[in-house]
């Protein structure tokens, strides 16, 4: 089915009218997807002073009856429990949905939720492709609903802090930034396909991608590496180093020209993304690069080393240059590259989510939208340097790309990769 074809299914009948809780009650939220990050989503939420579960939803039933067992622990008392997110959205109590699904399901999920009325938080990257990550941000501003995506570091203190520093000029002009997502990944090896497990609902995962043949290898956690349901690692850790990048450079609009190369190395396994990526991109007056190693590797300046891996980012000015990562940042100027500020982290823990969630949180009970720290307008044009960078490594050549159209021109190769063919029931569409 073509993407422009529109359709609506009766779980997400637009019900723009439904307001969020009130600014003296708690905000009722619905967590989707519940093995691994949805589960702290429910935590977060269940703990929190302005909010409360009242629904989960997964399509593996093991996986809501561990969600329901760890929200009784912090908020005893009864939770709905869902199959079929479609069900899910037709139930007035929910005011907001916080999804933690697969990337393919990330716009739809969004939409669909916009239309029926109900805020989101969306994991990231925001989407899956750059024209469906543009509807999400016309979903969002059509039903005027709070849509915040799951970009933490935007709410995090020393990253804060350090953003501001790069913007009052402590390195001078900044002209380079850099992300390192070095993460080790060991080969998923290969694995035969097999009966769906009991319990799970495999044509609701499957969602808006095609239909195939159920294998364990494309389902939990390993879905990152598969072109029709993830992004490979670019898309996974790296989108919060792209945000950093992009929030230091202070740019709020596309790169006009981007080069990406790489390949999966070493490894004969089913993964079909790239395990090594050399991302190139340019604005008019400064660069930004980004590198995925998921192999053996050293690290890189004064990035530190966690455990097997070297994830943070540097940002080179005229004065001096800055290193940033979850530990912490430190400045350092002149030709001596003498270290001049840092800051370490105040938060209990250095991955925190919760000042994330409380900032979406506090704002659904406000109804401001400019009080988000990562907004879908800024989830959506960080996530599109993953989804440049992707698109140039499939089509082998750098590329020129038009910020105002969101389109490669006359490129019809890449134009072919900003968007997919979507199953009948399950189409993100043309006018949300």
């Amino acid at each position: 089915m073509n993407r422009r074809t529109f359709v609506l299914t009766s779980g997400a009948t637009a019900l723009a009218t439904q307001t969020a809780a009130g600014a003296n009650d708690r905000v009722n939220v619905a967590v989707v997807g519940v093995r691994g990050r949805g589960r702290e989503h429910v935590d977060i939420y269940a703990r929190g002073a302005a909010s409360r579960v009242v629904a989960v939803c997964d399509i593996d039933n093991a996986q809501s009856e561990r969600a329901v067992a760890l929200a009784d622990k912090a908020q005893p008392g009864k939770l709905k429990v869902f199959q079929d997110y479609r069900k899910l959205l037709e139930d007035k109590d929910v005011d907001a949905v916080s999804l933690a699904t697969c990337n393919h399901w990330h716009a739809l999920g969004a939409i669909w939720a916009c239309q029926a009325g109900k805020d989101v938080y969306c994991e990231k990257p925001a989407s899956h492709n750059i024209w469906e990550g543009r509807k999400m941000v016309e979903a969002a501003s059509k039903y005027k609903r709070i849509v915040q995506v799951g970009m933490q570091s935007r709410s995090i203190a020393h990253k804060q802090r350090a953003i501001q520093l790069l913007r009052e000029g402590v390195i001078g002009k900044v002209y380079m930034a850099k992300g390192l997502c070095y993460k080790r990944r060991k080969s998923i090896g290969k694995t035969p396909d097999e009966a769906v497990p009991a319990g799970v609902d495999y044509n609701l995962w499957r969602g808006p991608a095609a239909m195939q043949p159920f294998n364990p290898n494309r389902f939990h956690y390993n879905w990152h590496w598969f072109w029709d349901t993830g992004n490979g690692d670019i898309g996974n850790q790296g989108v919060h180093e792209m945000d950093l990048c992009r929030w230091g450079l202070g740019k709020s609009s596309h790169p006009k020209r981007v080069s990406c190369s790489g390949g999966k190395f070493l490894y004969d396994d089913d993964q079909e993304t790239p395990n090594t990526q050399l991302a190139t991109f340019e604005y008019d007056d400064c660069q930004m690069v980004f590198e995925v190693r998921g192999l053996l590797t050293g690290g890189e300046s004064s990035i530190p080393y966690d455990g097997s891996n070297f994830i943070g980012n540097l940002f080179y000015g005229s004065e001096g240059f800055m290193s940033l990562d979850s530990t912490g940042f430190e400045v350092y100027l002149g030709e001596k590259r003498e270290p001049a500020q840092s800051m370490k982290p105040t938060e209990a823990k250095i991955w925190d989510t919760n000042p994330h969630m409380e900032n979406f949180i506090g704002a659904v009970r406000s109804r401001k939208e400019a009080s988000l720290n990562c907004n879908i307008e800024e989830g959506h044009l960080s996530a599109a340097l993953c989804h440049l960078a992707n698109i140039s490594y499939r089509t082998g050549r750098a590329l020129n790309f038009d910020g105002k159209t969101e389109s490669f021109g006359s490129d019809y190769q890449a134009n072919q990769l900003l968007a997919r063919d979507y199953r009948a029931g399950f189409v993100v569409p043309e006018q949300v």
